[in-house]
């Protein structure tokens, strides 16, 4: 037995004659001003939650912009809740999505990550249950929104926890394009009534509920072939504590 293992070490290579290891790519956190596209991403989003969670705070059913629900006494209590954990969503997806946080604050970034999931699944449950008791206008455009924010989600939660990182990157930034598709909706139909364009109210509505998410998972999905060979944050520090 010891013949054998000397044998073995005899074998080994010496570390010395090993050829020197490939540096591991890191990506450092940019200062604050570096990344201009932040400030204007948080105004947007207090901007959106004003104008459509604003006047649901405190205002009984009777008096809030709440559309037609006959037969279904559970309509403005869940939408309600989708309101509510949905403005958790879209805060907490701007966080995610700030390099920063994620590089100087990895814990902070895993705390807002779960509050954003756990929200999601939360508001797209709530309105996936409401959604047949509204307008049937724009009816199928939420319901496939909703159905791929739910999804996405999950696939970027596993994702993580499999430490896919680069799948992660990938499926979270899909459903930070579904979380903020209303954005482009909003703005479209407050252009569009402000300029008083002649345009039927269905069309109107059917344009509103699929513009936002198209378009923004055609800008996530070119964003991500731009970004293609950038090195992902988790997969170098293993390999760093490899060495």
């Amino acid at each position: 037995m010891t013949q054998e293992m000397d044998r073995v070490r005899t074998q080994a290579p010496d570390p010395d004659d090993l050829p020197p290891r490939r540096p591991v790519a890191t990506e450092q956190a940019k200062p604050f001003w570096r990344r201009p596209w932040m400030i204007p991403l948080w105004l947007v989003t207090a901007a959106f939650l004003y104008l459509q969670a604003g006047p649901f705070v405190g205002t009984p059913e009777a008096e809030a912009p709440v559309p037609p629900h006959d037969g279904f006494p559970a309509y403005y209590p869940l939408l309600l809740i989708h309101i509510s954990f949905a403005t958790v969503a879209m805060v907490t997806a701007t966080f995610q999505v700030w390099p920063w946080l994620r590089k100087k604050h990895p814990g902070a970034h895993r705390v807002t990550g779960w509050a954003y999931a756990v929200s999601t699944v939360i508001s797209g449950v709530c309105g996936l249950i409401i959604v047949p008791f509204a307008p049937v206008v724009g009816q199928v455009g939420v319901t496939m929104s909703t159905t791929l924010w739910i999804a996405t989600t999950v696939v970027a939660v596993w994702a993580a926890r499999t430490n896919r990182f680069a799948l992660h990157r990938r499926f979270m930034l899909y459903s930070f394009a579904l979380v903020m598709n209303n954005v482009w909706g909003l703005a479209a139909a407050k252009i569009i009534i402000g300029y008083q364009i002649q345009m039927d109210f269905t069309y109107l509505a059917e344009f509103a509920r699929w513009v936002g998410w198209i378009v923004n998972l055609m800008l996530v999905q070119w964003w991500l072939y731009r970004t293609a060979r950038r090195p992902v944050e988790g997969r170098a520090r293993r390999a760093a504590a490899v060495r």
